[in-house]
């Protein structure tokens, strides 16, 4: 599995010309002088468990309709974002270009910093805590995962966390059926490879 690592550059905001880009309107500028040193993974599915919906995108773009599920009544005003999503099947939707900020992360800290989306990049998977990922997931992650670090050499792979490793009282995934021994060793084995 080797990875052409490119990025298609529109005024320096950054979109992988290989995702399907929808831009949220979710989103603001970064503080000035941050940099962009931490990849935080989540993963999110509406409703709950079920797959293959367009009720993730319509959230991200502001669009949901909070009354097709009776679980979305808390959705109601939510304005959220992350940098990409990745379906079952591995494709990639990017909504907010990566030098903006996404609403992906809430009340969080990393590394005894607040506001991890001041300076983190966010990818939700489509799944649940309980439910293993894809092996198409799997390579889109670490595809997605190589282009950011290239743009952003700060993130190495001891600055990739889950969502709950910034917000533990809060959060729980991308939770234990995410295998980040296997996400991390087809990481480092990409990364030899571009060396």
């Amino acid at each position: 599995m080797q990875f052409k690592i490119n990025f298609y550059m529109e005024n320096q905001h950054q979109w992988l010309n290989y995702a399907n880009q929808r831009l949220s309107p979710h989103y603001d500028e970064r503080p000035v002088n941050c940099d962009i040193d931490l990849l935080v993974i989540h993963n999110i599915s509406l409703p709950a468990g079920h797959f293959g919906t367009s009720f993730v995108d319509d959230l991200f773009m502001g669009s949901i309709n909070c009354h097709a599920h009776e679980s979305f009544a808390s959705l109601e005003g939510v304005r959220v974002s992350a940098h990409c999503f990745i379906r079952r099947d591995g494709s990639v939707n990017q909504y907010v270009p990566f030098s903006k900020r996404a609403w992906h992360a809430g009340g969080s800290s990393f590394d005894g910093r607040q506001r991890c989306n001041d300076f983190s990049i966010g990818i939700e998977l489509e799944g649940t805590d309980s439910i293993p990922y894809t092996q198409a997931q799997y390579e889109a992650l670490v595809k997605v995962s190589q282009s950011i670090m290239t743009q952003f050499p700060k993130i190495t792979p001891q600055r990739i966390v889950g969502h709950c490793d910034i917000a533990p009282t809060r959060k729980t995934d991308p939770g234990e059926a995410f295998d980040w021994q296997y996400y991390l060793n087809l990481l480092q084995r990409e990364l030899r490879v571009i060396e």
